[in-house]
C-alpha cells in the first residue's frame, strides 16, 4: 500500500521575529519518525511537502499517487485556519487520511468557541474573556490569569510574562500578544492545581491511553505554565523544570474521572482517530479542561507517545494504529 506523508515545508515566518521557529522544524521529526516506522511495517512511503499558494497546494493534493494520507499538515507558518484545508480536500477527492476531520481541526483552533461547547455540555473549563487593547476597561475575571493568542497551538505566546496579577501587567501582555499574533487575546482565570493530559484513540469505539501529570520543580515565584521554552528550549529553566510523568501517580477514581472527560471532550469535537486532551484542576480540585488537540505532536519522545508506551505499544505499533483507525473510517466502520 504507497502511503503520502503530508507535512508543511518550513518557511519563514512569524514565528522567527518572536524566536519560536523550533515548533515549526519540530514537525520535521514526526515526518521522520513516521517514515521510518511505515517503512519499516513494509508500506511503501513517500513525504510529500506542501507550501502557500492554495492553489499549488490544491493540485499537489489533486496529483496524489497513494491509497492512504498520513496527514502531519499543520497549517502554513503565521496561518493556523489552514490547517483544515488538507483533510478539507482529501474529503472532495476521497482519499482516506489520517486523524481528524477538517471540520474539528478548524474549531479546535476557535478556543472560545470550544470553551462555550464545554460549557453547555457541562464539562469545566476557566472563565474567560475575549479581549483586545481597546475593550480592557471590559475586563471583569478574577486574577491572576493567562494570557494568550485565542487561534494557536504548540504554546505560541506562553511566556513566563503571561501569567498577570495586575491591570498593568495584563495591559502590557494583551498588547503584546495582539501584535504578535494578529488575532483577539484570549484572557482566562488561572488554575494552579495539577495537571494532566490524556490522548484518546478510535473513531466510534474509543481508547483513552495512560494519563500523564505534567509535574513543575520551578523556583517558588516561577509560574507553573506550560511555556513554548518548557516545550521546545532545552536549555531554558522551564524545559528543564518540566516533566512530564506517565503513568501519572493518582488514585483509580482520579484516574478514571481524567479519562472520563478526555472521551467526552473527543466526541463533543466530533475528533477522530487520535487527539490530545489537556486538564487541570482549579483550587477545589474541580478539574478543567484548558485545551483539545486534534492535531497532537506525535514525534518521538511526546507527550502522546510517552503513554502509548506506557500502554505497551511501541512506536511503530502506535502509528500502524494511526493508519488502520483511518481505513477503518474510510471503509465506513
Amino acid at each position: 500500500m504507497r502511503i503520502a506523508i503530508l507535512y508543511n515545508k518550513p518557511l519563514p515566518s512569524r514565528y522567527d521575529c518572536a524566536g519560536e521557529e523550533e515548533a515549526v522544524t519540530g514537525v520535521l521529526d514526526a515526518v521522520d519518525a513516521v517514515y521510518k516506522a511505515l517503512s519499516e511495517l513494509g508500506y511503501n512511503v513517500v513525504k510529500v511537502s506542501l507550501a502557500p499558494p492554495l492553489t499549488r497546494m490544491r493540485k499537489r493534493l489533486s496529483s496524489l499517487k497513494a491509497e492512504v494520507v498520513f496527514n502531519l499538515f499543520e497549517g502554513f507558518c503565521g496561518q493556523p485556519d489552514t490547517e483544515a484545508l488538507v483533510p478539507e480536500i482529501l474529503s472532495e477527492t476521497g482519499i482516506p487520511y489520517t486523524g481528524c476531520g477538517g471540520k474539528t481541526l478548524k474549531l479546535a483552533l476557535d478556543k472560545v468557541k470550544v470553551k462555550q461547547m464545554l460549557t453547555a455540555a457541562g464539562i469545566p473549563t476557566p472563565d474567560y474573556q475575549l479581549l483586545t487593547t481597546g475593550i480592557l476597561d471590559m475586563f471583569r475575571l478574577n486574577y491572576p490569569c493567562i494570557v494568550k493568542p485565542s487561534a494557536e497551538d504548540a504554546s505560541h505566546g506562553v511566556t513566563k510574562a503571561s501569567i498577570v496579577g495586575d491591570f498593568v501587567s495584563l495591559k502590557e501582555q494583551v498588547k503584546l500578544i495582539e501584535k504578535s499574533y494578529d488575532n483577539k487575546v484570549l484572557v482566562e482565570e488561572f488554575l494552579d492545581g495539577q495537571e494532566f493530559n490524556a490522548t484518546v484513540m478510535g473513531n466510534v469505539q474509543c481508547v483513552v491511553l495512560p494519563v500523564s501529570e505534567i509535574v513543575y520543580n520551578l523556583p517558588a515565584k516561577i509560574p507553573r505554565i506550560l511555556t513554548f521554552a518548557a516545550k521546545w528550549k532545552i536549555n531554558d529553566i522551564y524545559f528543564q523544570g518540566t516533566k512530564s510523568v506517565c503513568p501519572a501517580q493518582i488514585d483509580i477514581n482520579t484516574e478514571n474521572h481524567i479519562k472520563k472527560t478526555a472521551m467526552a471532550a473527543f466526541h463533543l469535537l466530533g475528533c477522530q482517530g487520535y487527539a490530545r486532551v489537556d486538564m487541570r484542576m482549579d483550587k477545589a480540585g474541580t478539574l478543567n479542561i484548558i485545551e483539545v488537540n486534534p492535531n497532537p505532536d506525535i514525534s518521538p519522545g511526546a507527550g502522546s507517545i510517552r503513554q502509548a508506551e506506557t500502554a505497551s505499544m511501541n512506536y511503530p505499533e502506535f502509528v500502524d494504529k494511526i493508519l488502520r483507525l483511518a481505513m477503518e473510517r474510510a471503509h465506513g466502520h
